[in-house]
């Protein structure tokens, strides 16, 4: 299984930073989940919401925002003491983390982002081990436009039989539904379509241990310290 830390190790770390992947890393992830904007003047950043104010200390929407006014910005955690960190390109991470053996779900938060993103990935040679998500259709049918060997998921709350349709007609690897509403009736559906199920929105271990029942593919988790104890303790 693979355990996403979710924009990093995001409960304990300032979420998409640097210090948030590491930490994931330490903390036993096989995966690191995040997110694709364009800045003001088109430089790709890894950042969840469409404004600042609730993990930095700017304000008004990323897009309006050059990279330079960002990388001053402090994100924010929730660390009890004032930890903080800054923003990041995609370039500088795969940098810093293309060497790693794991997995990465980059999810495309913005139109216009797929070409360059997906051209990044190729740059740093990590294509193979990479998932390119969306709650957007369009976007990642776009990635299979430009590179139909890409392997690419579709976020999504509840699945039925036409969003499965409609992924298997791109010939999409991955469905990526929320958690709360995995079955096992979905697991068998799916996996009879061969289609790989990631789980989102796993906010308690309570969650994440039926999602481990079910035998998913892959999780995202802001604590994968406690998906890592799981799988390689339970047995113990």
């Amino acid at each position: 299984m693979i355990n996403y830390a979710h924009r990093g190790a995001s409960e304990y770390a300032p979420e998409n930073t640097l210090s948030s992947f590491y930490l994931g890393l330490q903390q036993g992830a096989n995966g690191i989940e995040t997110d694709v904007q364009r800045t003001k003047d088109g430089t790709l950043v890894l950042f969840h919401d469409d404004t600042l104010e609730r993990v930095t200390n700017g304000k008004g929407r990323l897009s309006e925002h050059t990279w330079e006014e960002l990388k001053a910005l402090k994100v924010y955690g929730n660390s009890t003491v004032d930890f903080f960190d800054r923003i990041v390109t995609v370039r500088e991470f795969l940098e810093k983390f293309a060497c790693y053996d794991i997995h990465f779900a980059i999810e495309l938060k913005g139109e216009g982002v797929e070409a360059e993103t997906l051209s990044l990935i190729k740059e740093y040679g990590v294509i193979g081990k990479t998932t390119f998500t969306s709650f957007n259709f369009e976007y990642i049918k776009k990635i299979k436009e430009i590179d139909p060997s890409a392997r690419v998921g579709w976020l999504t709350e509840n699945p039925g039989e036409q969003e499965i349709e409609k992924l298997l007609r791109i010939s999409g690897e991955e469905m990526a539904p929320k958690a709360e509403y995995i079955t096992e009736d979905l697991m068998n559906t799916l996996r009879k379509r061969g289609l790989g199920v990631r789980a989102w929105g796993v906010s308690n271990v309570s969650i994440m241990k039926k999602m481990c029942q079910l035998n998913v593919d892959g999780m995202t988790v802001n604590f994968p310290d406690r998906l890592f104890e799981w799988l390689h303790c339970r047995g113990k």
